[in-house]
């Protein structure tokens, strides 16, 4: 089949199946209180005799006749949950019990860190996956679609984590959801994926990377899809280093034999790689050309690049924001996790639309965080401008599941909230009081930065609590930064931190915390930390590192990236 044949049959069939999902997202959009409450009943009608229903009462709250007393029951008998609550119930799943949290057994489960030393092991159920995997997914690349029509015309790169990784006591697997899901996809769109899955396979991190950007580089991609953003500086870090061995290799129609990459893989990649002088020596013109080569230069037809764009990703987003043409849409990657896929981007934009047809959802207005009498609001009872916790209900056994994400009410589609992610809760900060948030942190770095002029490439602190008092790491532009303007910026980091929070500078006048340690780093220092923290078992999909922690383990690997 050609390529444009193929192209026009994927356009018709996401085309298809992406309205018919999208009407009922427009549908919710009517009424969305409405459908909050039927996805609620769903819900209780799906695990009512699961163990966890019976114990819960969920038949009881379902015999609720109208919307305010189901409210009332389903608040009075389901407590807010964390992972540690559910934990126990889990275990049982894993190792071989049916109807706990949910009816049978789940298809399978995404691995994710916690808040101990046990990662979070999250059911998905073959229910949860049809909905939110398969359904929302047609939206998504069918939203593609209306902004970027040529999208489907050129390869797709997408940065995925391992389908399987493993297997829970009685044997159903662990992994990656958005590897199972691309994974899973329907055959006649398999082609417009740049590389196999096979890549995914390699262990080693600088062969994986090298391996999907030597193939992406000698193709024409059109859409990117990646969570991280950290990634696509990986990826660019990845071409500045070895762009001549891609060249030899798209020349050849080989694959680095120095590279750490199994016989099996090397075999199962075999069949896409053909000798392309043409392609190499468009690849040796544009360095010439222009030097450093960047994605508009290798890939000037990219209709979309999709990744987290808010938080503190926006840190990373700063690194390559002049690199890809500027026809390109640029989309935020929908508010998203292990737990829950709440929505997905509807304009093309970075807001996030809920979808309470999905999944039930609750909210904690942001100055109830810490109340022990917190007022839980419906979806309706939500106000634009306004932030909140979020804590979801959903049909794979989390029920008023905290995410400890803190959002922002961006405004309506139609009657449903449409969210922006602002940070982890736990991205707050207090030794004594001060409730430094993370973005203050990272606000303070940048009004320092206009200040001195002083740039940085990358920050981050981390709270001593022995000693109250922050110590912050800043890898500066210039490598070989002199300390006294070390000492000098960080000094204006500071003054600009009292300036935003009130409680830091009291703090800092009573001499309950001392002034913050700056230490210099090594160049490359996220690349170097997310390197060791992937050869260490973390994946690509879920590495995110929040910019102010009170985490000695994360603490003393920076430690070691000191400049000396």
């Amino acid at each position: 089949m050609s390529k444009l044949k193929n192209a026009l049959l994927i356009r018709y069939a996401l085309t298809i199946a992406g309205k018919i999902h999208f009407t009922k997202v427009k549908r919710a959009s009517k009424n969305c209180k409405k459908a909050s409450e039927n996805t609620l009943r769903k819900i209780l009608e799906y695990a009512k005799d699961t163990e966890w229903g019976k114990m819960h009462h969920f038949s009881e709250i379902l015999a609720a006749k109208k919307s305010e007393e189901l409210y009332s029951r389903w608040q009075k008998n389901i407590p807010p949950q964390d992972y540690e609550d559910l934990r126990p119930f889990v275990e049982r799943h894993k190792h071989g019990e049916e109807n706990i949290l949910f009816p049978g057994k789940p298809k399978m489960y995404a691995t994710t860190s916690g808040t101990t030393n046990e990662p979070k092991w999250i059911p998905i159920t073959n229910k949860y996956y049809d909905n939110v995997y398969s359904k929302m997914t047609n939206i998504w690349l069918y939203t593609f679609l209306k902004h970027r029509p040529k999208c489907v015309e050129g390869p797709t790169m997408t940065i995925v984590g391992k389908a399987i990784e493993g297997f829970a006591p009685d044997g159903t697997v662990y992994g990656s959801v958005s590897g199972v899901t691309r994974r899973d996809i329907p055959e006649f769109v398999k082609p417009i994926y740049s590389a196999p899955a096979d890549v995914f396979d390699i262990t080693d991190y600088t062969a994986r990377y090298y391996t999907i950007m030597r193939i992406g580089i000698e193709q024409d991609i059109h859409v990117i899809v990646t969570a991280n953003p950290s990634t696509i500086v990986e990826m660019q870090n990845n071409v500045n280093q070895f762009f001549d061995d891609y060249c030899n290799d798209i020349e050849q129609g080989t694959l680095n034999e120095k590279l750490n990459i199994s016989p099996e893989i090397r075999k199962a990649l075999a069949p896409m790689l053909h000798p392309n002088p043409k392609r190499a020596a468009e690849l040796r013109a544009l360095k010439e050309k222009y030097g450093k080569v960047l994605p508009k230069h290798y890939w000037p037809d990219i209709q979309i690049l999709t990744t987290w764009k808010c938080g503190n990703t926006s840190v990373y987003v700063e690194k390559f924001k002049d690199s890809f043409p500027e026809h390109m849409l640029y989309q935020e990657f929908s508010y998203f996790s292990s737990e829950c896929r709440t929505g997905l981007v509807l304009n093309g934009k970075n807001d996030t639309v809920l979808f309470p047809h999905m999944h039930y959802f609750e909210f904690v207005s942001e100055d109830e965080i810490e109340s022990s009498q917190k007022k839980f609001l419906r979806i309706d009872e939500i106000e634009v401008g306004k932030r909140y916790s979020i804590y979801v209900t959903t049909f794979a056994g989390l029920y008023r599941y905290n995410m400890n994400d803190l959002i922002e009410i961006t405004g309506k589609y139609g009657t449903i909230p449409t969210i922006q992610f602002v940070q982890k809760i736990n991205g707050i900060i207090s030794m004594t009081g001060e409730k430094v948030h993370e973005r203050q942190f990272i606000q303070a770095v940048h009004l320092a930065e206009e200040e001195t002029g002083i740039k940085t490439k990358f920050f981050v602190g981390f709270a001593d609590v022995q000693n109250s008092v922050y110590d912050f790491y800043y890898e500066f532009e210039k490598i070989d930064l002199e300390e006294t303007l070390v000492k000098y910026f960080n000094s204006v980091v500071d003054k600009k931190l009292m300036e935003i929070n009130c409680e830091y500078e009291s703090k800092r006048d009573s001499l309950r915390i001392a002034e913050p340690i700056p230490f210099a780093m090594q160049k490359n220092s996220f690349e170097t930390y997310k390197e060791r923290c992937i050869l260490a078992g973390a994946r690509d999909g879920q590495f995110k590192l929040n910019l102010l922690m009170q985490d000695e383990k994360r603490h003393s690997m920076f430690k070691e990236l000191v400049r000396k």
